[in-house]
């Protein structure tokens, strides 16, 4: 593989694998990074890494089960043959970071312990305390160390990523960067680009994301032509910290280690909770999901938590929007030991001891199942085809995306704790396909006129330049941020409504027309933080023209995107005639929306406007069925549910036996 080089944008999990694999396999590497590499935003995981293992499978669990609480939880918008090969090579996965020396906590027998996440009824999250993600990401560094201390892989900290390279036949060959200290701008030739460039929370102006998450990696790709999936789906975590700066993540561990989320059923109870009797409490997510209780998965979690302090109007306190998280039920010893790292962060910033004070949470923008449009070969046992070149490409040639800024894995609704698995996974598998692609170049990027790299180091340069030059008066990119943050977080987070959506998106693009025009106040060539916000700032827009377009297009509820016009309620007949003739027409409705809209957005960028299209959906592995956690009659739609299914089976197969139920059985 001489002379065949990478180039590989983020340096968190899903780059650090992706390096550490193509390395393993003799290519040569550079890994740009805005940050230090151990600086990544996946240091911020904080629950663990789910697979199944020894324990689940004793209780009857095993990958496909694992396979269906993904796309269950997902809502089924996700290509099926990713996903299950995802969950395959999870335990392989959780092995490999073991013998990499991560510090995974351990049962007194010596075994990982493991912990329970939402969307599932196992304990399949493998965990160290909580920081997980730290503790990957550390492990993962100090492998692609040892391939940079032997000359593998060349690290870029500090740089910025400011597009891709395409050449006249739309190929990708490397990309134009900006180093952060300098402000010198030049081309990286590559045989390929791999972009990991995490999610866009900072378009909500505050997220539990790092400050360094804007999506401008991702919108730069989207803007030289890669197609960009499923973008309105946002998912908004269900317990975070309110801050002035950002929010501040409390991990799902809580919840998977026993914690409990209640209100006082009396409003804005002046009462020391502890003094609360339990009589007094509502724990609504037990009451209401009797069977996940406060495990239900995130979407749900996040719209009752929301109701219940909106609608109903019993957050704990009058001014502020916030429920208890409670843990003090839990000895401290095993706090300390299985979430030392998240209640330090609550004490520091709340200054407030929650081993013996129930903490207040509300919502927070978290995480982008939507990302770039990354295809993939599917294989005879509909899994992926490893070592093919089209797993995890984008629509460019040479251009990949792997990690969260890809939209390949969650659907319209992330399982908690698989995060970590799908972006150790895809930069995994990503790299025997990789290898495939360049064994089958004739020639190296290195090898092309080099009037191609400069002709597009000079479009950046002149950009840069330009902006330098803005005359003052002008408006304050900070402010204009502020605004687009306020204007996104009311009309696509938690609920949506059309005339809202309608509204945001005619704001954004009165903002962008203003950020176009806005002043720097620093016009440095030194360390510029200024040029570098307002170039992402003007990113961030068409990323959040997709969100809002993609989210008043769809008319449905699906996962974390919710519309209250179009939800479906729950069943309300108690003669049982009623309520099946209900479950009925309940059914009916749920196959005619699926008709319509069990379909991937596809978002394209025109120059100054987004085009939206769509994807028919991989569903051929586990057919498509209700997602009922918790609703009221759900016994019965499922019942009806599963008649359906059964006669469709029946009538297609002549024996009833569904091919899928065939392929299940083959890979078990």
């Amino acid at each position: 593989m001489t002379n065949k080089r990478v180039l590989i944008v983020g340096g968190g999990l899903a780059g650090l694998a992706a390096t550490m694999k193509l390395a393993e396999l003799g290519i040569d590497v550079d890994l740009m990074s805005l940050v230090p590499v151990k600086r990544s935003h996946s240091v911020c995981a904080q629950g663990g890494i789910n697979s199944v293992n020894d324990l689940t499978r004793q209780q009857g669990d095993d990958e496909w089960l694992h396979f269906d609480d993904t796309v269950y939880g997902g809502d089924f918008l996700q290509h099926q043959p990713p996903v299950k090969e995802m969950s395959y090579w999870g335990p392989k996965i959780i092995e490999l970071m073991d013998r990499l020396g991560v510090t995974f906590n351990r049962t007194p027998e010596g075994m990982i312990d493991r912990r329970r996440f939402g969307g599932t009824l196992f304990k399949r999250t493998a965990f160290a305390g909580a920081t997980t993600g730290q503790q990957l990401l550390y492990a993962l560094d100090e492998q692609v160390r040892r391939w940079e201390a032997s000359g593998q892989v060349k690290k870029y900290e500090y740089w910025d990523f400011l597009g891709p390279i395409l050449d006249d036949n739309g190929v990708c060959r490397g990309a134009v960067a900006q180093d952060l200290v300098s402000m010198q701008i030049r081309s990286f030739p590559a045989d390929a680009v791999v972009v990991g460039s995490g999610g866009p929370g900072l378009i909500y102006g505050r997220s539990t994301m790092s400050m360094a998450c804007t999506g401008s990696a991702a919108s730069r790709c989207f803007q030289s032509g890669a197609k960009y999936g499923n973008g309105e789906f946002i998912q908004v975590h269900p317990t975070a910290i309110p801050g002035a700066d950002k929010l501040r993540l409390m991990s799902e561990s809580a919840r998977g280690e026993g914690g409990r989320v209640w209100v006082p059923r009396a409003p804005q109870d002046p009462r020391d909770p502890l003094t609360i009797p339990e009589s007094e409490r509502f724990y609504f997510l037990e009451e209401r999901y009797p069977k996940y209780k406060n495990l239900v998965p995130r979407d749900i979690a996040t719209r009752e938590i929301f109701d219940i302090c909106v609608n109903e109007g019993l957050s704990v306190e009058k001014d502020r929007q916030c429920v208890y998280l409670d843990l003090t039920h839990i000895s401290k010893k095993e706090l300390d030991r299985k979430l030392g790292g998240i209640l330090e962060i609550y004490e520091k910033f709340q200054g407030v001891d929650p081993r013996s004070t129930p903490m207040k949470i509300f919502p927070a923008v978290h995480y982008s199942m939507g990302g770039l449009w990354v295809d993939y070969e599917r294989s005879t046992t509909g899994g992926l085809v490893v070592g093919s070149p089209k797993n995890q490409i984008t629509n460019i040639p040479n251009l990949y995306a792997i990690g969260e800024c890809d939209y390949q894995y969650h659907g319209a609704n992330r399982l908690g704790a698989n995060s970590l698995l799908s972006c150790i996974f895809s930069g995994l598998v990503l790299a025997p396909g990789l290898e495939t692609l360049l064994k089958g170049q004739k020639q190296t990027a290195a090898e092309l006129p080099s009037t191609l790299f400069e002709q597009s180091r000079k479009l950046h340069q002149s950009r840069h330049d330009a902006l330098l030059k803005r005359s003052g008066g002008g408006e304050n990119p900070y402010l204009i941020h502020q605004e687009l943050g306020d204007a996104m977080t009311k009309a696509a987070a938690v609920v949506r409504r059309n005339d809202q959506l309608r509204e945001a998106i005619g704001k954004v693009h009165d903002l962008y027309a203003r950020a176009k025009k806005c002043s720097l106040s620093d016009t440095g060539s030194w360390t510029n933080q200024n040029v570098v916000f307002t170039k992402a700032l003007l990113d961030m827009f068409p990323l959040a023209l997709t969100i809002l377009k993609g989210a008043l297009q769809r008319d449905e509820c699906r996962g974390a995107h919710f519309k209250p016009d179009f939800a479906f309620g729950s069943l309300t007949a108690t003669e049982p005639g009623e309520r099946r003739r209900q479950a009925e027409a309940w059914c009916d409705r749920f196959e005619a929306n699926n008709a319509r809209w069990l379909k991937s957005t596809i978002a394209q960028w025109t120059g100054d406007e987004v085009e939206i299209s769509y994807e028919d959906v991989d569903t051929s592995l586990i057919p498509p069925r209700p997602r009922l956690y918790g609703l009221v009659g759900a016994e019965d739609i499922e019942k009806v549910w599963k008649e359906r299914s059964a006669a469709r089976e029946a009538s297609a197969n002549g024996n009833g036996a569904h091919a899928a139920d065939k392929l299940a059985a083959a890979t078990h």
